[in-house]
């Protein structure tokens, strides 16, 4: 069923005429790979809806493809389930330790859940509560850290190398990517036509899975990346050349808050992704509103930024088939009323 909505196109700043280099297998990920995580994952993680939305008057046909109705409320799920499915029995029997700002600790949370194992998540003391007692009703004991997510980072490597437990990359790990990278079969499965498919960044594992599979199987597919503008890591790095550190910066967008992109997570964008734009966080605020008001969708503010970026005329869609990763809805109940008391009062 296809849900009909209305908001203008604007004029973009990135077309859809850039291209990849062509796809190849890369350091032990590959499209066998993605498709046994997708077998694995099919009793546990659920195949995601994709609506269709008209909020863009008919110069473009935008699907939303809805993470943050996946189980734990965002795509996270995917990677974490696939890691610790990989691990031996005795990796399994010393437990997984992760860090996390929330949708990572809730999946790989969950996940240990159905291994019967323990888990440990270390989560910046900045965290949205919402997102560390989710963490905690899934089982894992949680540990809070001063500072930034780096922080929390170095709590968990110290644990791990004192307790012997397996370390849950959030992203710069193949499993955990193609894990993520099943929601590009997905997509493909249900848009086989796409021209475009956006999607949020922060670590970089999400669009690493998403453009290696969408590549591999449709090279002519475009994907494009969206960052917060107060931390933008992987685009900062793709400019430079090399993988760069960012400064500390405050945003909404706390599920992509990561100041440094991983190493592996970063040549995959370098080689399959066809560009990256940022969004400020008033841009995120309306694309969460639009979401909620007029598709009735609920979205933290990293699973926004995709349509954050169509909505604020980022990416050139003219005439295209565009595909928009809403990858999860977890956001905390005090900061969703003031992010709609605004637009209620209008």
């Amino acid at each position: 069923m296809r849900t009909l909505w209305k908001i203008p196109v604007f004029i973009c700043a990135l077309s859809l005429c850039g291209c990849a280099s062509a796809p190849e297998q890369h350091a032990g990920l590959s499209l066998e790979k993605v498709k046994h995580a997708q077998r694995v994952l099919s009793p546990v993680a659920r195949e995601t809806p994709v609506i269709f939305s008209d909020e863009f008057n008919g110069q473009a046909e935008v699907f939303l493809k809805l993470e943050n109705l996946q189980k734990t409320g965002a795509f996270k799920l995917r990677g974490a389930y696939y890691k610790i499915s990989q691990l031996s029995a005795e990796q399994k029997k010393r437990g997984v330790a992760t860090c996390s700002t929330g949708n990572h600790a809730q999946g790989v949370a969950f996940a240990a859940k159905q291994f019967g194992l323990k888990a440990t998540v270390f989560m910046p003391k900045g965290t949205a509560p919402a997102k560390v007692r989710a963490t905690r009703d899934y089982g894992a004991q949680v540990v809070l850290v001063e500072g930034s997510f780096e922080d929390a980072v170095a709590a968990c490597e110290k644990f791990v190398a004192q307790n012997g437990a397996t370390y849950v990359a959030p992203y710069n790990d193949i499993d955990v990517i193609a894990g993520q990278g099943t929601i590009g079969l997905e997509i493909l499965a249900q848009v086989p036509d796409v021209d475009a498919v956006v999607v949020p960044v922060g670590g970089g594992g999400l669009i690493s899975g998403i453009a290696f599979t969408i590549k591999t199987l449709k090279p002519s597919c475009k994907v494009y990346g969206v960052q917060s503008a107060a931390v933008p890591s992987m685009l900062v790095s793709r400019e430079r050349g090399q993988i760069a550190t960012v400064p500390a910066g405050t945003t909404i967008a706390d599920g992509i808050k990561v100041r440094t992109p991983g190493k592996i997570t970063y040549a995959l964008c370098q080689q399959y992704v066809d560009g990256i734009v940022t969004v400020s966080d008033a841009q995120i605020k309306d694309a969460i509103n639009t979401l909620l008001h007029k598709q009735k969708v609920v979205a933290e503010g990293a699973g926004a930024v995709s349509f954050a970026a169509l909505q604020s005329g980022l990416i050139n869609i003219a005439g295209k088939r565009v595909v928009c990763v809403i990858s999860g809805g977890n956001i905390d109940q005090g900061q969703l009323k003031e992010l709609i008391a605004p637009a209620q009062a209008q």
